[in-house]
């Protein structure tokens, strides 16, 4: 019998386990998946890093793991953290108190990396593996754009667009835009001067993360959270400025009634749907193609 292997994403906003088996083929099939809404970028200081308060609460999460882990029986884990801890100057303490507390090991990624596992995970859920990709993977302290011809990757680069530190930096929504139009242009110039906007021609813009798994399950209504109808659905760039014009005019309270949006995201989805509008307006995108895989199983793979 297979022994499962686990993986860990310990992100800016979510914490997930992914625990299952995978054949030779790449084909994951998942034995059991949690995620937290542990803010663990919540109340970051660039003096202080981490609040207590905050790894307080993704500690408890990773303790819940961590017996999931031993319960499965699992031989092999991989587990890795991003933009929160890697950004923190307590970053490499926090990390030495989760292997003394709970035993797992976490690999403090960079951005680079970040970008290539989260495109080999999305290889893996993907309906159409030989095109062409623009990734992006919106989190909670960054976000990740993976340009690749299938599975080879051409560039990857990190922004410094994360949905919590824009939602808790940013006095108001207009800050909070300029924020965002300012990397992205900048992105697009790099992009130019290099000459890698020839490789967005004949494009599939590919989501990933909270953001556009969130406006997938809006737009389909969800009140149960199916990752299998998330995966591979695509929405248009009209649906989504009507969604973003609706959750704007709510009060963060309000947007809870709204089927399809997970309590702890209610105030963090308008950054999150303004880069994700920023992004398809500045390259040229109608259509928005919604990945439920991600870096979770690009670590998954990696183990």
């Amino acid at each position: 019998m297979q022994s499962p292997t686990a993986a860990i994403d310990l992100g800016t906003n979510t914490s997930r386990l992914l625990i299952g088996n995978v054949d030779a083929a790449q084909t994951i099939t998942p034995l059991l998946y949690l995620r937290r809404i542990t803010r663990l970028g919540g109340g970051f200081t660039k003096e202080k890093g981490i609040s207590v308060e905050a790894g307080e609460r993704t500690m408890a999460a990773l303790r819940e793991f961590a017996s999931e882990i031993d319960r499965h029986n699992v031989v092999r884990t991989g587990a890795v953290a991003t933009s929160a801890v890697r950004d923190a100057v307590n970053g490499k303490e926090f990390r030495d108190l989760i292997l003394k507390e709970c035993g797992i090991n976490l690999d403090i990624i960079d951005g680079e990396t970040e970008g290539r596992l989260t495109l080999q995970g999305v290889l893996a859920g993907i309906d159409e593996k030989s095109s062409n990709f623009l990734v992006f993977d919106v989190g909670g302290g960054s976000t990740e754009y993976t340009i690749a011809q299938g599975e080879q990757v051409l560039f990857t680069e990190s922004l410094p667009l994360g949905v919590v530190r824009l939602t808790e930096g940013k006095s108001n929504s207009a800050a909070m835009a300029e924020k965002i139009s300012r990397e992205i242009l900048a992105f697009h110039a790099k992009l130019a001067k290099n000459g890698l906007l020839r490789y967005l021609e004949n494009t599939t813009l590919v989501g990933t993360a909270g953001t556009a798994t969130t406006l997938a399950a809006i737009s389909m209504k969800m009140t149960e959270y199916d990752y299998r109808q998330v995966n591979n659905y695509v929405i248009g760039l009209e649906e989504i400025k009507d969604i973003f014009a609706t959750l704007l005019s709510l009060s963060p309270e309000q947007r809870l009634t709204v089927a399809g949006l997970e309590k702890g995201r209610e105030d963090l989805i308008i950054a999150g749907i303004f880069i994700t509008l920023k992004t398809m307006e500045l390259f040229g995108f109608e259509k928005l193609k919604v990945s439920d895989f991600g870096l979770l199983e690009g670590v998954f793979l990696r183990v």
